[in-house]
């Protein structure tokens, strides 16, 4: 589980067991699954102008069997949510499953189609799938005794999400470069066809500059202390951002702009799992 290591560090208390944290996982990877597909549906036309040998829906299944796996994992994902939500006894919190799910419908079907919103929307539904794990995991058990240590690894998490939220705006962007043409066929109206693909391009490259300063502000503040902490964040988060910042200054071919949408990807993947080496700050 994610906050297991830390039980004997500190006074730390969570909510959910293995089995607690297992359906939290499949009930928002069946919420995600739903969302791939359904943005699947819609990006048909795009996908055929951008990746053609891509294209599923249409061609490999019908348009009315995605539908149906929509459906499916939909209500799988929300059932799911239902359940673990009346475990921890927060009923309330069932309501985050069916906004996500209503979210990821809004954003294939519209949201993405207008400037930066859809960005933006898609985003933060990156940013909740870490938060959720706050919620879920920490607030049902806060007590006087235990809220400082709650909230502190509440706002570790909220740290966590941010980095995610920005990361996954840049690859947004970047993705839309990279499908300019054909979401310009689509009547899209995305950053790069309203302001032009360099002028995007230069967006890209400030907002991985202000992650890059960030990160680095966050080790200062944060995780000095801490050698092999550092060490690991220099190496692994700050080395591929200095990369991705000079890459994305004078990027012109999907070619390049395909493999900083993966870099970025990454990146993400190895912030999350630094999570685990917290136990060494506290210890220090």
């Amino acid at each position: 589980m994610l906050l297991e290591p830390f039980l004997n560090l500190t006074n730390l208390s969570i909510t959910l067991n293995l089995f607690g944290f297992i359906i939290l996982v499949l009930a928002t990877v069946c919420i995600a699954a739903a969302g791939y597909i359904i943005n699947d549906i819609y990006d048909v036309e795009v996908d055929r102008v951008n990746r053609p040998e891509r294209v599923i829906v249409g061609q490999s299944i019908s348009e009315k069997t995605a539908h149906t796996y929509f459906i499916i994992f939909n209500v799988i994902g929300v059932l799911l949510g239902f359940y673990l939500s009346n475990m921890v006894g927060k009923n309330g919190f069932f309501a985050i499953f069916v906004i996500i799910s209503a979210l990821l419908y809004i954003y294939a079907s519209y949201l993405k189609q207008l400037l930066l919103i859809g960005n933006i929307v898609v985003s933060l539904l990156v940013a909740l799938s870490l938060i959720i794990v706050g919620l879920f995991d920490l607030l049902p058990v806060m007590t006087p005794e235990n809220q400082e240590t709650q909230i502190t690894f509440f706002k570790i998490i909220l740290d966590y999400a941010i980095f995610a939220f920005v990361i996954n705006l840049i690859r947004e962007i970047v993705k839309d470069i990279e499908d300019v043409e054909g979401e310009y066929k689509a009547g899209f109206n995305t950053l790069p066809i309203v302001f032009g693909r360099d002028r995007a391009i230069k967006v890209v490259f400030a907002l991985s500059l202000l992650l890059l300063f960030g990160v680095m502000f966050y080790i200062i503040t944060f995780l000095y202390s801490q050698l092999l902490v550092v060490a690991y964040f220099l190496i692994f988060i700050m080395g591929p951002l200095i990369y991705i910042c000079i890459k994305s200054y004078n990027a012109k071919t999907k070619k390049e702009l395909r493999f900083i949408s993966n870099l970025l990807k990454l990146v993400m993947l190895i912030g999350m799992l630094s999570l685990s080496l917290y136990q060494f700050v506290l210890l220090g």
